[in-house]
């Protein structure tokens, strides 16, 4: 288990600004999270104000443990999306990304510019710790999560089958190599 915290940063992605979730996101969190294709793809169990403080909390310990690094993807000063990535060893080749996009920014480019951003940061971030791959994971049915995860550099790599109750169904794998050195 990770045990070493890693500062918060913020990165930018063209007009998006990524930076970690704070406890005053709340109520926003809760709101976004009233959509119901959110909730269908999104395994957070948000639905009121003290479960979104929560998931908060849960964020902001990720950081304190570098297992995982959460961002609020902003678009014009207002959360627009999710991106995280997920490193339980500080030493392990592959780490894992997820993401998720509030209705009122899907389809317009913003969880592939986010998504890409984070990978970016992270090979930066954590090659000398021996990061070479990222893995991207959704069901089989989420042809939209294709479609980001392509628009990203991610490239399909296989199936998965199903785990529940965490997955239900089969899955796909996208993986991104890290950039060689040149």
């Amino acid at each position: 288990m990770r045990t070493v915290p890693i500062t918060p940063v913020r990165l930018a992605a063209g007009p998006l600004i990524l930076r970690p979730w704070a406890p005053e996101d709340a109520a926003v969190l809760a709101a976004l999270y009233d959509d119901a294709a959110l909730r269908r793809w999104a395994s957070a169990p948000v639905h009121d104000g003290p479960s979104a403080a929560r998931w908060l909390a849960e964020q902001r310990h990720g950081w304190e443990t570098g297992e995982r690094l959460a961002f609020a993807v902003e678009e014009d000063a207002r959360p627009a999306g999710h991106v995280v990535l997920k490193r339980p060893a500080s030493t392990a080749a592959t780490a894992e990304v997820g993401y998720w996009t509030a209705a009122h920014a899907r389809g317009r480019g913003v969880a592939p510019r986010a998504l890409t951003a984070l990978a970016d940061w992270a090979f930066t971030t954590f090659a000398g710790d021996g990061l070479t791959r990222l893995d991207l994971l959704h069901q089989v049915d989420n042809t939209a999560s294709c479609r980001v995860a392509e628009k990203s550099g991610f490239a399909l790599s296989g199936l998965l089958p199903a785990a529940p109750p965490d997955f239900p169904l089969d899955g796909h794998r996208h993986i991104r190599e890290a950039p060689r050195a040149t």
